[in-house]
């Protein structure tokens, strides 16, 4: 598999370090929906959503620590998302990230609490009232951004169209609405609450540029996960591999074929790299990010 470059193993680590704090500083009274919080909030992962908003922060000159905060944020919707995704009423699930999803290693009703809590947890942690780095105007962008990338003009509604996605009937354009904004909303937003870590507020041209890659990446994510679900296993996905077909979910392999998904996929990578050209920057860690989506194995 392709590896993540020494500085973003150096970012995964001190984020996961934060991360395996959460649980004990706002753990529920409930011990079994405690339990299934820290589960699924503390297994493995890719951690690509805060990995690309630390790497927007660097790009637009923030040094510290504070793209920590959105970060987590992000985290947590996005693992709230997996939780109710892998549900029986939506994709079905047995495994994810190397184990049994949460309602098969506890019940339904426990995995729909869990990814309402981290969803509620999420904005409580952006808007931290004794932060001693982010700003209110730093924390009310970035509720705005989660909020709206992750609601009913984004992530929930990429997923009602994917419910509904089903019988190999769609078209090109329909099955890239869906992604970008049940995949790429949230990608989307980790670059843009990054950018909106540094000392100064981001210009409309910075913003434009990492929405562009944004946007590009986040596409990209999804094509590689439809070539990935149909040509790898589960052992090496962690996650129920060969579920699209088993489903009779549109993707991009049963509309393109294989290779003019991966074809698809390396154009839209380049499509991402050119937006990096228009930020002053150091782009170095983005563009690293773009190439690792691609060309990851799991």
């Amino acid at each position: 598999m392709t590896d993540l470059p020494v500085r973003l193993n150096a970012a995964v680590r001190q984020f996961n370090d934060h991360l395996g704090h959460l649980p004990e500083r706002y753990a529920p009274n409930h011990p079994r929906l405690r339990e299934a919080v820290n589960y699924a909030l503390l297994g493995s992962g890719k951690r690509i959503r805060p990995l690309l908003c630390h790497a927007a922060a660097r790009a637009l000159g923030s040094t510290g620590d504070l793209w920590l905060q959105p970060a987590l944020g992000l985290e947590l919707i996005h693992t709230y998302s997996l939780v109710h995704d892998d549900l029986p009423a939506m994709d079905n699930d047995a495994w994810r990230r190397g184990r049994p999803t949460a309602h098969i290693a506890f019940d339904e009703a426990t995995a729909i609490l869990v990814g309402d809590a981290l969803q509620a947890l999420a904005f409580q942690v952006l808007t931290e009232a004794d932060s001693q780095l982010s700003t209110s105007e730093q924390q009310l962008h970035w509720v705005r951004l989660l909020s709206s990338a992750a609601g009913g003009q984004g992530m929930v509604d990429g997923q009602a169209m994917d419910c509904a996605a089903t019988g190999g009937h769609s078209s090109l354009e329909a099955l890239e609405t869906m992604h970008r904004n049940k995949t790429g909303a949230l990608i989307r937003a980790a670059v843009a609450m990054g950018a909106w870590c540094s000392e100064q507020p981001p210009a409309d041209t910075e913003l434009q540029a990492l929405d562009t890659y944004g946007a590009a990446i986040g596409l990209a994510f999804q094509v590689v996960d439809d070539v990935l679900d149909a040509t790898s296993n589960t052992e090496t996905l962690g996650k129920d591999a060969g579920s699209d077909a088993a489903r009779d979910k549109v993707t991009y392999v049963t509309l393109l074929g294989i290779e003019p998904a991966r074809h698809k996929a390396a154009q839209l990578e380049r499509e991402a790299l050119t937006a990096l050209q228009a930020l002053p920057g150091d782009t170095t860690l983005l563009a690293e990010i773009a190439h690792f989506i691609v060309a990851r194995l799991r």
